[in-house]
């Protein structure tokens, strides 16, 4: 479900982006801000969800 309301959101954020009226320098402009942050954001989830494998990784094998 929450990845169903994360796409959601992309696709509305894109659709109110590309509706917007603005020129297309800016357009671009606003779309590589967004695809960045995008990129940054997913790069910082899946750091923490290879920490959070290895930490249950770790508590499995000292079986904690």
């Amino acid at each position: 479900m929450l990845a169903g309301v994360g796409l959601g959101a992309i696709i509305g954020a894109a659709a109110g982006l590309l509706f917007a009226p603005k020129a297309g320098s800016e357009l671009r402009d606003d779309l590589t801000g967004k695809l960045k942050e995008l990129k940054d954001k997913t790069e910082d989830w899946i750091g923490e969800q290879r920490a959070k494998r290895a930490v249950d990784s770790a508590v499995e094998e000292l079986g904690v």
